[in-house]
């Protein structure tokens, strides 16, 4: 009898270590590191700033100039349910810059994942820090010295139906506020199981697609062609963009 009590424990210790033993994260290796690569889209067509024309959800035709925004805050789900929160990281991103559209995060415990999750924006904690450097530099531009914080997301162009003698629109989507707040999480789930430990960096694809500030909530030139504060207009582009990422496969050392 005791045999066969030992045997039936020791046949479960071995399932539940098959199923969740190699899921948990290994807290106490931390020199893991996952890539993402970032490639900016409008609609199903690639990015093309100042010279490609576009239609958004308006029907409207129109060119852009600028497109940038941050990253931050993020943290990664194990295959077991528990989220990981990575050490404090904040990336800005500009499609002018091609190096900015590579993003390492470190420090990540060994295991395996099955989500990433991360904010459009810069949290309310650095944006009443004052001053910073790095990607949170005032010197980028995407910083409201008048005391209204940084600016989450930009986007700026030109439309022919844009009646100002420029026919420029300027997004400058900010506000970390109660009242005002633009602060968009962003939970992706992964296209497969991903095994990160300190010999295995994969490479996440992810997509940035300039089509989603137009719609759902649809935008138009005729009605919001400049954003330059926190407010109505700010909330609802943000609300728009925060659909706008999109993992579309993994790459593996």
């Amino acid at each position: 009898m005791i045999l066969r009590i030992f045997i039936f424990y020791a046949c479960c210790f071995l399932v539940l270590n098959t199923l969740f033993g190699q899921a948990a994260p290994d807290a106490g290796h931390g020199s893991s590191s996952l890539q993402l690569s970032v490639t900016h889209v409008m609609g199903q067509q690639p990015l093309v700033r100042k010279t490609a024309t576009y239609t958004n959800a308006a029907g409207e035709p129109f060119t852009i100039s600028r497109f940038r925004y941050f990253l931050s805050n993020f943290s990664i789900e194990a295959v077991n349910g528990e989220m990981i929160t990575l050490p404090p990281a904040y990336f800005l991103v500009d499609d002018a810059i091609d190096s900015s559209k590579t993003i390492r995060l470190e420090n990540i415990p060994a295991g395996q994942y099955k989500a990433i999750r991360f904010l459009v924006g810069v949290d309310s904690i650095r944006n009443m820090s004052g001053v910073q450097s790095g990607a949170l530099a005032v010197e980028s531009g995407m910083f409201w010295t008048w005391n209204s914080g940084y600016i989450m997301a930009q986007l700026e162009g030109h439309s022919p139906v844009i009646t100002s003698p420029t026919q420029e629109f300027l997004f400058h989507v900010g506000g970390y506020k109660a009242k005002d707040q633009v602060l968009q999480y962003v939970t992706l789930s992964f296209t497969q199981s991903l095994t990160i430990n300190a010999t295995s960096t994969p490479n996440v694809n992810l997509v940035a697609n300039v089509e989603k500030w137009f719609l759902p909530d649809t935008v138009s030139f005729k009605k919001i062609t400049v954003i330059m504060a926190p407010g109505i207009k700010a909330k609802q582009v943000a609300g728009n963009y925060r659909q706008m990422f999109r993992i579309t496969g993994i790459t593996k050392p």
